[in-house]
Formats: C-alpha cells, structure tokens, sequence
C-alpha cells in the first residue's frame, strides 16, 4: 500500500501536465497590469502634450499681438480648440496668467488651482493682461478622469476628491509692442 502511494507521488511529480497554465496564472497578471499602466501612461502624455500645445499656440496668438488683446475666454477657447483630446476641456480648465518682473522673479504658486466641477461660481485666480514689453506667466491647468483608477498609475497620480486628476501647462511670453 505505501509503495502504490508513494509509486503514484512518483508519477505525479513527474508529471508536466498544466506547467503551461501555472505558468500563465503567474505571468498573465503582471503582463495586463504593465499593459494597463502602458496604456494610461500614453494617455496621460498625450494630454499633457496636447494641452502644451494648445497653450503654445495661444501664447503665440497673444505674444503677436495682432490688433486687440484676447481676453480669458478667448485664450481658453483657443486653448480648447488646439488640445482635441482634454474631455471637456471648456469647463475642466483653468487659466492663470499675471505680469512678472525680471528683476525681481516671483514664481506663481507651487499648487495650481484647477477648476471644480461642483463649484461652477469659483472666481478667477488671476488673469492680469498684460501691456507691450512686458513678461507675462500663463499656467493651464486641466483636470481629467484616470482611464484605470485602480491600477499603478491611476492611483499613483494625485487625485481630487471627485477622482479626477490633474495635468498642468506653464509658458512665459513677453508681449510685442503693437
């Protein structure tokens, strides 16, 4: 009886079927997990770069100077238009811009202020136009919903109470004499 035992433990150590589905047990969650973190993080940089773009491009309008100073909504407008892929980027992004000193540089504040979905009456920061010759800071700040909340990157990003991330955009212009 205990050779029959241990002859059947034999055969079933030796035994190699099902190694290729222990194996994928092992190995599938950390591939879908890499794969996960793979897709929000290219997501992610594509916001960021769109929404860099769209700042960009409306820095230029304002830095040219071509007839009449665009005011807040015009620059977010241009910035909307210009970052295709920020989901409602006109009630999900907050600009901040105020003239600057060379002599006597004061950095905007560290923690950007992004607009709340659930405060529709929250004031602007700051928006000062500034005059000809004159260094202006821009900073847009756009919040977005994590693709996979729960995974590596979702969770590792800094996150408002409502679950929404933030990406933000700073560029510093001096305006053209008109």
């Amino acid at each position: 009886m205990t050779r029959s035992f241990a002859r059947r433990v034999r055969r079933y150590l030796r035994d190699e079927k099902g190694t290729a589905s222990l194996e994928f047990v092992m190995v599938a969650p950390l591939f879908f997990s890499f794969m996960f973190f793979s897709i929000e993080l290219g997501f992610v940089t594509l916001r960021a770069t769109m929404l860099e773009r769209g700042l960009d491009i409306a820095v230029r309008e304002i830095r040219l100077g071509t007839g009449s100073a665009p005011q807040h909504d015009d620059i977010k407008d241009i910035i909307c238009d210009n970052s295709l892929i920020i989901p409602d980027c006109a009630n999900k992004l907050r600009l901040e811009m105020v003239p600057t000193d060379l002599r006597n540089f004061t950095q905007l504040d560290p923690s950007p202020d992004c607009t709340d979905a659930a405060d529709e009456s929250k004031p602007l920061r700051e928006f000062t136009p500034g005059g000809e010759n004159q260094l202006m800071m821009l900073r847009a700040c756009a919040k977005y919903t994590p693709i996979y909340p729960s995974q590596w990157l979702g969770r590792a990003v800094f996150k408002d109470p409502n679950g929404e991330a933030l990406i933000v955009a700073t560029s510093a212009f001096v305006q053209e004499p008109i």
